[in-house]
């Protein structure tokens, strides 16, 4: 197991007037044993980041170290890492333990080892009785827990996921989620996992890196980043809904953008009172809850509600209040958190 430093991490392609600018100088640290989720909308840049510390693009500025040593220079081969990718790349001609053994046979392992490490990695993926058959056999679930067995038998200081389970139906990816998981803690390997699925984000992640247009916006704990995020993008990012960014609306000061989590907001019928009054525009039925959007000026405000909860009729006029303590100030020409002593 190892650490990983990214400092001053440039990439571009092409030269001169023609020069693309993708990632605009990564810094961060990884510690030994962690599992960071780097997630972000697509064209962000991650799994550009990804590819660079696994050494299949090359850096343009900066340097990337594993351990106690600068790989930059070093082939993929030599970095000790191994890699997941989103389409399983798996032989179609090989059985699950030729798939899984085949980067030890090509280093020249020992029979005995490969069968040994081959049987761990089946036994922690639940994949002992499909090791006699082919990728062909398999179900979606299947052959992604055979890729990971692939990436453990290597046994690397470092796991590297480029989106593995944006190929799974939801049910799938929820399980597989819980494996990851489960695998990491028994393993304890550095692992860095990137997705644009925030969900996958926030329940995989020991701290995350919310990128956008080739920066990191913020790097934190999922309760940090979605507690007190860094900036309107992080805000409106990460969450679902996303969070309520306020410009014109009463109450919110010139310069200033209010964010407001939708299950920090409340609905009460009919209008007067202290809050913003609108009117309810769609009802949005999630099993234990409901969405209400409702229309303040020219404002859309998203507030959450328990299923129990009576809903207000679509075209009523509500009034919509927030927690006094929940609120989240912003720059409105920089994006960038404000701090103010009203909501910290």
């Amino acid at each position: 197991m190892a650490s990983i430093q990214l400092k001053h991490l440039i990439k571009r392609y092409g030269a001169g007037t023609k020069t693309v600018n993708v990632l605009h100088g990564i810094d961060a640290t990884i510690e030994d044993g962690e599992f960071i989720v780097i997630v972000g909308p697509s064209g962000c840049g991650k799994s550009t980041l990804l590819r660079m510390i696994a050494g299949l693009e090359e850096v343009s500025e900066g340097d990337i170290w594993i351990g106690d040593r600068i790989v930059n220079q070093l082939e993929p081969a030599q970095r000790d890492i191994a890699m997941v990718f989103q389409n399983y790349a798996l032989y179609p001609h090989m059985t699950v333990f030729d798939n899984m053994a085949y980067g030890l046979k090509i280093a020249n392992v020992a029979k005995a080892e490969i069968q040994a490490r081959v049987a761990k990695a089946a036994g922690i993926l639940e994949l002992g009785h499909l090791l006699q058959r082919k990728p062909r056999e398999l179900s979606g679930g299947q052959r992604q827990r055979v890729a990971m067995g692939r990436a453990i038998v290597r046994q690397p200081q470092v796991f590297l996921f480029d989106e593995p389970l944006s190929n799974l139906d939801a049910k799938l990816r929820a399980q597989t989620r819980l494996e990851i998981q489960k695998l990491h803690r028994e393993l304890g390997i550095t692992s860095l996992f990137v997705t644009h699925d925030q969900v996958e984000a926030m329940t995989l992640a020991q701290r995350m890196m919310v990128m956008n247009g080739g920066v990191v916006e913020q790097f934190g704990t999922p309760e940090e980043v979605y507690n007190r995020p860094a900036t309107t993008f992080v805000a409106s990012f990460m969450g679902a809904p996303p969070m309520n960014l306020l410009l014109k609306v009463p109450g919110v000061p010139v310069g200033l953008v209010l964010g407001v989590r939708p299950e920090h907001m409340q609905v009460l019928s009919g209008p007067g009172g202290s809050g913003w009054t609108g009117e309810v525009e769609a009802l949005e039925m999630l099993g234990a809850e409901r969405l209400v959007y409702v229309c303040v000026g020219e404002e859309r405000l998203i507030v959450r509600i328990d299923e129990s909860a009576q809903p207000p009729a679509i075209g009523a006029r509500v009034v919509v209040t927030a927690r006094a303590d929940r609120l989240h100030w912003f720059n409105a020409q920089t994006g960038l958190r404000v701090e103010q002593g009203v909501n910290e």
